[in-house]
């Protein structure tokens, strides 16, 4: 329950809602490491001026119609194809740089860094496109 409660924390509107006709011992040990925890993160906050504040991240649907799609990935290609380091590769340094985006992606998956895999993907596959023509 507390590893549940901690992820609905890192939200910057989370809530844990715990149904139960009492509380258990369970529910009163997360309870109570809940409120230690925010006490002491207020605390810190307090102590060093900081404003929580939720990230602002660009999301896209990584599954679907995101960044991935072949419309995606050939205006992509079109944006590197006008890049003049890129102009200047040729067919075999193209290989590589997908090459690198290539385990760039499969590194930042590894460290669950989906959104840089994403990218890399991304990079990769546009890469892809421009030597494969």
């Amino acid at each position: 329950m507390t590893q549940t409660a901690g992820r609905a924390a890192r939200n910057i509107n989370g809530k844990v809602i715990m149904y139960a006709d009492t509380i258990t011992k369970s529910m009163r040990l997360t309870i109570d490491e809940t409120l230690r925890r925010r006490t002491k993160q207020e605390e810190y906050n307090k102590k060093n001026g900081i404003i929580p504040h939720q990230v602002g991240v660009k999301s896209y649907n990584v599954l679907g119609k995101g960044y991935s799609s072949e419309e995606n990935q050939a205006t992509q290609a079109s944006y590197l194809r006008e890049d003049p380091v890129i102009k200047q590769m040729t067919p075999e340094q193209l290989k590589l740089a997908a090459a690198a985006a290539k385990k760039k992606m499969e590194e930042a998956a590894a460290a669950l860094d989906f959104l840089t895999a994403a990218k890399a993907r991304d990079e990769m596959n546009a890469l892809k496109l421009l030597f494969e023509k």
